[in-house]
């Protein structure tokens, strides 16, 4: 089975939590939970760190990963508006080597 996963540990401007929560909350049925290609899409927090979220996503390939960043719903949510909130983000590629 292959399939791209996408890792993005992401620093919030200070203050910013709840609001990229909401964008989060609202963005998950608009994009990824209507993308045909999207497989998984998870947002964690670290209780212990303030200001920080986890983006852990499956995509199909890589064409549903540009699909996926060329919805209207990505465009207007992440890449806007909580695009806004962020000091700085690392984008790291896994491709999938064991499932249980």
């Amino acid at each position: 089975m292959q399939m791209l996963a996408k890792v993005f540990p992401i620093k919030l401007k200070d203050g910013n939590q709840a609001a990229a929560e909401a964008i989060v909350q609202e963005f998950g049925p608009m994009g990824p939970g209507a993308e045909e290609g999207t497989l998984s899409f998870r947002v964690y927090r670290d209780p212990a760190t303030p200001d920080y979220l986890l983006f852990v996503e499956h995509f199909a390939d890589q064409a549903a990963y540009d699909a996926h960043t060329g919805s209207s719903a990505y465009k207007e949510l992440i890449a806007g508006r909580f695009a806004d909130l962020i000091v700085e983000f690392v984008e790291v590629d896994h491709e999938l080597l064991v499932s249980l």
